[in-house]
């Protein structure tokens, strides 16, 4: 089974998502708290993260980058904070997804299996070699001219969008939807920043790109 880590400080709201949750499948472990919710990550595993950003003892961002350290685990935030930026932080700390209060249960359940299915590899890409790097999307590693590269879950996300069509366009508005959501669709800068810094990161040749391909235009092909 599916199991969920709801980290959630309003008891009631907790105890809610719990019965909800279990009510259409999955398993459900429950944290009051960011400390509490980083240790029962540190314990077992889990397949996503329903995240209050507000917490008691720490920002939800210092939660989301503390778990981006270590696990490429899908979060999902539910959170009373409505400005844009907030919700930008949040995605740029690591988040997949943003769900803000009230909220929906339906909704939160589409956006939920959407943030699993997404963080699951698609069979094949587990492993990308090429002849300048190598991706290892289970382990998080990238390793270019046998050292390692760091990059930010953003980066990573940007990665499986693409090697999931090796030689194939992939449209700008596909990438922006699944890395930062709908509302998103036609930034399209933040696509020519991300790709910039994944080829000064990855490509032996960042002015001539031989795996990280832009389709003037159209969108972005990755060609291994």
């Amino acid at each position: 089974m599916t199991t969920v880590l709801v980290v959630e400080d309003e008891r009631p709201l907790l105890r809610a998502l719990q019965l909800a949750l279990e009510a259409h499948g999955y398993t459900v472990v429950t944290a009051p708290t960011g400390s509490s919710g980083l240790a029962s990550l540190a314990e077992s595993p889990v397949d996503a993260v329903v995240l209050d950003l507000g917490l008691p003892d720490m920002d939800g961002q210092l939660f989301i980058r503390r778990v981006r350290a270590a696990a490429g685990t899908p979060i999902l935030v539910l959170s009373a904070r409505h400005a844009s930026g907030q919700k930008v932080a949040a995605l740029d700390a690591g988040a997949d997804d943003y769900v803000t209060k009230p909220f929906g249960l339906e909704e939160l359940l589409a956006r939920l299996r959407a943030v699993i299915r997404r963080g699951r590899p698609a069979p094949g890409t587990e492993r990308v070699d090429t002849d300048s790097f190598t991706l290892d999307f289970s382990a998080r590693r990238a390793v270019r001219d046998g050292r390692e590269v760091r990059l930010t879950p953003t980066e990573w996300k940007i990665l499986e969008e693409l090697v999931r069509a090796p030689g194939r366009l992939v449209p700008h508005r596909q990438v922006l939807e699944h890395v930062w959501g709908p509302a998103y669709v036609k930034e399209t800068q933040y696509l020519r920043v991300y790709l910039a810094q994944l080829r000064r990161k990855l490509e032996a040749d960042p002015a001539r790109p031989r795996h990280l391909i832009t389709e003037p235009g159209l969108g972005y092909r990755f060609d291994p």
